[in-house]
């Protein structure tokens, strides 16, 4: 299945679960968030509350998973469990968007002292695990990919362990949408 077929078999379900909801208590927001961020979060209120509910998940402490499909009554799928379901519990198009979640909360700490500079920086990653399991993943400097380490020069004006710049919190969120294109969102706190 091409990814704009998928995208409309995921819209039609998702409107089927918009219509279906009995009490606003029920609204299927994490279907929303499903549509939106495939889409590409468009321009709209329900996109504009979804974005909104998948930052607040992820800000700051503790990081809740920010795709919560078992949330989702999406065609009759065994998504009812928490932390997923399971990988072979959702299909493999809905499981890519999950998948391509990526996750990195940041901080680093600048201070001038007679003796220089010391900087102090803490990086945690989550993700999705192949189980489908909201997890927190090993983050290393060295294994830092690219465009998360052009991210901090442009937001900060400094690489991660540099000793200039500016101090910050933050969490950075990196989400796929059905073309393939990504997009980060910077959180600070």
């Amino acid at each position: 299945m091409n990814s704009r077929n998928f995208f409309a078999s995921v819209a039609v379900l998702g409107l089927t679960a918009f219509s279906s909801a009995k009490q606003a208590s029920a609204y299927p927001i994490d279907c929303a968030i499903l549509l939106c961020l495939a889409g590409g979060f468009p321009a709209s209120a329900e996109c504009s509350a979804a974005k909104a509910e998948l930052i607040r998940r992820i800000t700051p402490w503790p990081v809740e998973p920010p795709l919560q499909l078992w949330r989702c009554p999406m065609g009759g799928h065994n998504v009812s469990l928490p932390g997923g379901g399971g990988s072979d519990s959702i299909p493999p198009e809905v499981a890519q968007y999950r998948d391509a979640i990526e996750l990195w909360q940041l901080s680093k700490h600048v201070t001038r002292g007679s003796g220089g500079r010391d900087v102090y920086v803490g990086m945690t990653r989550y993700g999705y695990a192949p189980s489908g399991d909201f997890v927190r993943l090993s983050a290393q400097y060295s294994e830092m990919p690219a465009w998360l380490d052009n991210e901090i020069r442009q937001r900060t004006g400094s690489t991660f362990l540099g000793e200039y710049g500016r101090s910050f919190q933050s969490i950075v969120l990196r989400v796929q949408d059905y073309t393939g294109s990504y997009s980060t969102e910077w959180v600070s706190y």
